[in-house]
């Protein structure tokens, strides 16, 4: 009668700490919510701010090609891509926000799960302790009837609590099996913000140095600039002999060689030369922290056995260096991102030009090797543009209608428009590139 006294105890106390548990967490929910609702009139406002630029922006192009307009223009571009920066860091807040918040329900639901198989290691040890005696044991053990009967009801009510006990824990593990399918989520999302905020702000730069360039160039006087424009044999010199900035292919690559390659993946996949190109320069743009891990003398820190996911990404590398016979130890890849606080955020590991993890490149490699007829090789040049360009054609970018929803999912598998900067970004850029590919061309 004692033992089952103390089990109910424990499964009264249980029950009062899993009430207590809900009410603490809805207040720091409560909380959260309220940063949720603030963040999101920012983005309100700030998307409000972007559409006028983007007005802007359209009605300056319409515009005569002069200097000022092209001034104009840059400004007003510059001033979209600061708001843009700015929606992208309150994106980044409010998954970061949602992230905490998921990381104290799982902490919570962990702590109820520990709880729950400490008290059916009680409920399970009493169970065994009651099978070493059969009922004939109990009923010749001089009790009477009646607490031969008591007895016998307090087995079947400890094997009620464990029931109960095992429902509960049913429950609670289903319940955290979601909230870490969330977390993995959230953290996805977070490593595609970071890899946003970073194209943001490059392009932020890249305009303000455009606009200085150009005001060298012209020293702010129309004739120059006019007579810039119309210097297009100059123009063609220039942007063939232009260095394209690739990773990892072991040369500097000039515009022209690179447009030469991709006409090549191009009449093998249907995808525009300007498209490939434009991506992975995208790709390249990721890149401060590209192929600055695993080389020689790196710490033990920037291993490719740390920085790679170990269940998706480590046997597939072991397989393609030891297929090109290439030193696992020494042989770069890219580094994890870090977020403002220098924190790691997703996984490091992507190869060479086209900036493929070694799981999506083994997926891949059959392709490319059916079509070079060699061994494919990421950091090879011409095997990185075909394999973006069989990717990218599988993605729906074999017309040009089907672009930017390739480009979108080539980076997040999805649609999603908060990382539409992304597919933006790269249709302008497939824009700028097939004016210089016809100039070439000329």
């Amino acid at each position: 009668m004692l033992r089952r006294l103390s089990l109910i105890l424990i499964f009264a106390i249980a029950a009062s700490v899993f009430a207590a548990r809900p009410f603490a967490l809805a207040q720091t929910s409560s909380e959260i919510q309220a940063q949720q609702t603030e963040l999101q009139k920012q983005l309100k406002e700030i998307e409000r701010q972007i559409a006028d630029y983007e007005k802007q922006l359209k009605d300056v192009r319409s515009e005569k090609n002069t200097l000022a307009n092209k001034l104009k223009q840059l400004n007003a571009q510059r001033a979209k891509l600061n708001l843009q920066v700015q929606q992208t860091k309150a994106l980044l807040n409010e998954t970061l926000g949602k992230l905490d918040a998921t990381q104290s329900q799982i902490a919570v639901q962990g702590e109820k799960l520990e709880m729950l198989h400490r008290q059916m290691g009680v409920v399970l040890q009493e169970l065994h302790r009651q099978d070493q005696r059969g009922l004939i044991e109990i009923l010749l053990s001089g009790s009477d009837l009646s607490g031969f009967f008591a007895q016998v009801n307090g087995y079947a009510q400890i094997n009620e609590g464990l029931s109960v006990l095992l429902d509960q824990t049913k429950r609670l593990e289903a319940s955290l099996k979601k909230q870490e399918e969330t977390l993995v989520e959230q953290k996805q999302q977070q490593e595609n913000l970071v890899a946003i905020a970073q194209l943001q702000t490059q392009e932020v730069a890249t305009t303000i140095s455009a606009q200085d360039a150009l005001l060298q160039q012209t020293k702010g006087k129309e004739t120059n600039y006019q007579s810039a424009l119309s210097d297009t044999k100059k123009r063609a010199s220039e942007i063939k002999n232009r260095i394209y900035n690739l990773i990892e292919v072991g040369k500097k690559v000039t515009f022209g060689e690179a447009v030469a390659v991709a006409d090549w993946a191009s009449s093998h996949t249907g995808v525009r030369s300007a498209f490939l190109l434009a991506i992975l320069t995208q790709e390249s743009n990721l890149g401060k922290n590209v192929g600055t891990c695993n080389r020689a003398n790196d710490p033990p820190s920037k291993s490719w056995r740390v920085v790679m996911k170990p269940s998706r990404d480590h046997e597939p590398f072991k397989n393609i260096t030891s297929s090109l016979n290439l030193p696992i130890d020494t042989t770069p890849v890219s580094c994890p991102m870090k977020d403002a606080q220098g924190n790691q955020v997703g996984w490091g590991g992507a190869m060479g030009p086209a900036q493929f993890i070694p799981s999506t490149w083994a997926s891949y490699a059959p392709k490319v090797e059916a079509i070079s007829g060699k061994t494919a090789n990421p950091w090879d040049m011409r095997d990185a543009f075909l394999a973006s360009a069989i990717y990218l054609k599988a993605l729906g970018a074999g017309n040009q209608s089907g672009e930017w929803t390739a480009a979108m999912k080539y980076f997040s598998g999805s649609t999603n428009l908060k990382y539409r900067f992304y597919g933006d970004n790269v249709v302008k850029l497939a824009e700028q590139y097939q004016e210089d590919i016809d100039e070439l061309k000329k």
